[in-house]
């Protein structure tokens, strides 16, 4: 057995001012007084509520709060709040953000937020406006990730739509704040991790544009990336996303050439999405054949060897213009020109140097492939 450690005078005596110390914090807390250390080493009353007022009612509540019992914190507020919810109390916000947290300390957030918007609602100028809504915010990342709320004592029911709320409610009433900057990105997340690309890829782009020099810019970048090209269905469907998809790969890289390169965001990736964006006008060439439209058929293909001539679909394209007699290989090969002039009538290609804010524009209505077919397929 190991011998009994000796207590030498050093250490007896730093232990007593660690038992001293403690005995100090414990008396503090039980009365809620405020001490303050001294030039002289010595601890003096700085503060100390008098008992049965509002300041020393408040006091006991925070203290139950921190000695885990937010049950008996509740009960105190309860009745407090009932005698002064309809006066001028400057004691109110803090009672309601204190109530606020013992019912989340009890695991009952949901209808702590009712407490929460009080405090946000009509409080604005009071010191627990801010704290309400980082509160709101710490409850909403939990809705979003998975947390649910209580029925019958079980949590049973989603809260990801009162999560999403609430994450948009914070970046309106702090805006800019470094709150609203958490809220934005957690937001976004949200949206990628459940696959809703669409509302994702819009997320990214506004939180960039509120917050460009925050350390989440570079995730944001490049998730708006992967959202973006997630957007592509496939060749039989709009290829804006593709356009869109390329211009921020190349931002991404030209800002961030370290992290673009060890996420894969580089010339192979660029060379996948040339591929599918060819693929996606041969598609829409082959349409035009079906439904009987060769100028419109040649017009495509023209633009499909401009664009993406070193694609397996501009192969298979020169092919089908050869066939039909619709290149000479003798000639010059097209140009951007050649290809509006040969077809006056139909829109100039893609402006690729345009910002991305909105799907590529399609083929002109009259005759745009999947106008008159179904959904996914060709006529």
């Amino acid at each position: 057995m190991p011998s009994p450690r000796k207590h030498t005078p050093r250490f007896s005596a730093l232990a007593a001012a660690a038992a001293a110390f403690a005995a100090l914090a414990h008396t503090a807390a039980a009365q809620s007084t405020e001490f303050r250390l001294g030039t002289d080493g010595s601890w003096t009353v700085a503060a100390a509520p008098q008992p049965g007022t509002d300041e020393a009612i408040i006091a006991e509540a925070r203290r139950a709060l921190a000695e885990e019992r937010p049950e008996d914190a509740r009960r105190i507020l309860d009745q407090w709040i009932e005698d002064h919810k309809r006066t001028d109390n400057p004691w109110l916000p803090e009672a309601y953000l204190l109530r606020g947290d013992a019912r989340t300390a009890a695991g009952d957030e949901f209808q702590a937020l009712y407490d929460y918007e009080t405090v946000i609602k009509e409080f604005p100028a009071s010191s627990s406006y801010v704290k309400a809504i980082e509160r709101e915010l710490d409850i909403a990342v939990r809705y979003v990730n998975g947390l649910k709320t209580k029925f019958l004592g079980l949590r049973l029911v989603g809260a990801q739509d009162a999560g999403e709320e609430l994450l948009i409610r914070v970046q309106e009433r702090l805006p800019g704040s470094r709150l609203a900057e958490r809220a934005g990105i957690e937001l976004a997340d949200y949206y990628f991790r459940t696959r809703q690309m669409d509302l994702a890829t819009e997320a990214y782009s506004l939180f960039l544009l509120n917050h460009p020099r925050s350390p989440y810019a570079p995730k944001a970048m490049q998730r708006r990336v992967a959202a973006t090209i997630a957007r592509f269905k496939g060749p039989r469907y709009n290829g804006g996303p593709l356009l869109d998809a390329t211009i921020l790969v190349r931002r991404f890289a030209a800002l961030y050439p370290a992290q673009a390169a060890a996420a894969g965001m580089d010339d192979a990736l660029l060379a996948r999405m040339d591929e599918s964006a060819g693929a996606e006008m041969l598609e829409n060439a082959k349409w035009y054949l079906q439904v009987g439209d060769p100028v419109s058929a040649r017009y495509v293909l023209r633009r499909l060897l401009v664009s993406h001539p070193r694609t397996a679909a501009a192969s298979t394209g020169l092919q089908i213009m050869i066939e039909r007699g619709w290149i000479d290989l003798d000639a010059p090969a097209p140009t951007t020109e050649t290809t509006q002039s040969g077809a006056a009538a139909q829109p100039p290609a893609a402006d690729t140097d345009a910002e991305p804010l909105e799907p590529a524009a399609a083929a002109p209505a009259a005759s745009t492939p999947g106008a008159d077919r179904p959904e996914g397929g060709a006529a």
